[in-house]
């Protein structure tokens, strides 16, 4: 499925052979993020993100970039997260020697100019803006304060504006200097190319370099945030958040997680859907999701609904979530989640930037690095009374904490509707 190598004070290479594949992608998994910030860094990884394009040492504009990359018919992007910042290309197999090396100017070669830095600010603030224009971005940045409140976890990824103003060049450099060093970066790569190629081609492009790398502070103990967090908007349609802390990362019980989010509100024939949408018309996007930190995790479910119908809807919500805690999943509803999760999967996993993400995301940040035959073994092996067992440990009222951006006047003191129904 995969072959790794550990370059000597390089990066960690890992791919996985598609043959007959016309296009290669490959993603450059950086392990920084947000959360290797402190409380005057706030927005600094994701900062550190967007100068990258901005130039490098062989391409000394983001024109230049877009241009050798876009001039072959390939993509390229990133994204920070937590705890890594991820780069990717995509292009024809034939151009997969200009797609390493347009990574590894990214990573180990950008000019972090400060003229850039500059101009670079008012771009990054109106992003932000954005988010908070938008009530579904909105209020899943309040569910994180809900949940780790004013921590590394808490605060909205890409800072603040005021912290994005107020962010010295120099932290920008030190950040850059402390953790982009290719020691400290997983090479994932997709795609019909032998793997001996694709060490060569990184250990090219990335070089060397290596370094202690500081330690982030551990999660709070949580839920460590405020009951119930709300913000106004003046919208037609109020967004809610709802949710418990859920797992860390490799818990011996990640895949049973998966199967519960599936029963519960993951597709269009989960649970959430076809009650709170289809049965009771409430809303009409709703759905769970799970996330998972080295050492925490969340549960929460989203739905946007009619600014009167908040208490109904939450309340729809929680009996959900008793229901799993007091009652055993069917075999024919477990077997039809399963199936669901297993072929979702197996289809995903044809595509090449899948792939690339599979196989990269597990080595930088997983224990192990599974094949989808032993994902698929791990699904298969969930039971219903471990469901069970894990809905009684996760769902109970003092983990609750919800988050709700409406109209003015809506979404009003909703702590006591936070109270998960008993068995019936």
């Amino acid at each position: 499925m995969f072959e790794r190598t550990a370059l000597p004070d390089g990066p960690r290479v890992i791919s996985a052979r598609l043959p007959g594949s016309r296009s290669v992608t490959i993603e450059a998994h950086v392990l920084a993020g947000s959360r290797h910030e402190g409380a005057d860094q706030a927005g600094c990884a994701h900062f550190m993100e967007h100068l990258t394009f901005k130039g490098t040492r062989a391409f000394p504009t983001t024109r230049a970039l877009s241009e050798a990359v876009e001039g072959i018919g390939g993509t390229f992007n990133a994204s920070t997260d937590r705890e890594t910042t991820v780069y990717y290309v995509r292009v024809p197999t034939r151009h997969a020697a200009l797609a390493m090396t347009v990574l590894g100017e990214l990573v180990a070669r950008p000019l972090l100019d400060e003229k850039e830095i500059e101009q670079e600010r008012g771009v990054i603030v109106e992003e932000i803006r954005s988010y908070l224009d938008d009530p579904a971005e909105h209020v899943s940045v309040l569910f994180d304060l809900a949940v780790f409140d004013d921590t590394p976890l808490g605060r909205e990824i890409a800072g603040t504006e005021e912290s994005v103003r107020a962010l010295p060049p120099d932290a920008i450099h030190r950040f850059w200097g402390t953790y982009y060093r290719p020691a400290n970066v997983v090479v994932a790569a997709s795609g019909d190319l032998a793997h001996e190629d694709l060490v060569r081609l990184a250990g090219e492009a990335f070089g060397t370099g290596n370094g202690a790398m500081p330690a982030y502070a551990p999660a709070p103990p949580i839920p460590a945030g405020e009951l119930f967090v709300r913000a106004t908007r003046a919208t037609t349609q109020a967004q809610l958040i709802v949710g418990v802390p859920g797992l860390r990362r490799d818990h011996p019980d990640q895949w049973v997680l998966s199967v519960l989010n599936a029963v519960l509100g993951d597709g269009m024939s989960s649970r959430l859907f076809l009650e709170v949408r289809e049965e009771r018309g409430l809303a009409y996007d709703v759905g769970s999701s799970i996330v998972s930190y080295s050492d925490a995790g969340v549960v929460s479910v989203y739905a946007g609904v009619d600014p009167g119908k908040i208490r109904p809807t939450i309340a729809a919500v929680l009996e959900e979530l008793a229901r799993l805690r007091d009652e055993r999943v069917p075999d024919a509803e477990m077997d039809k989640v399963k199936a669901y999760l297993a072929g979702r999967l197996e289809l995903r996993l044809d595509e090449t930037r899948y792939l690339a993400s599979w196989i990269g995301t597990q080595e930088a940040l997983h224990d192990r690095v599974m094949t989808p035959d032993e994902a698929l073994a791990a699904i298969e092996a969930v039971t219903a009374e471990q469901v069970t067992d894990l809905a009684g440990r996760l769902f109970h009222d003092e983990g609750l904490r919800l988050a709700v951006v409406a109209p003015a006047g809506k979404g009003r003191a909703l702590e006591r509707t936070l109270r998960i129904p008993g068995p019936r």
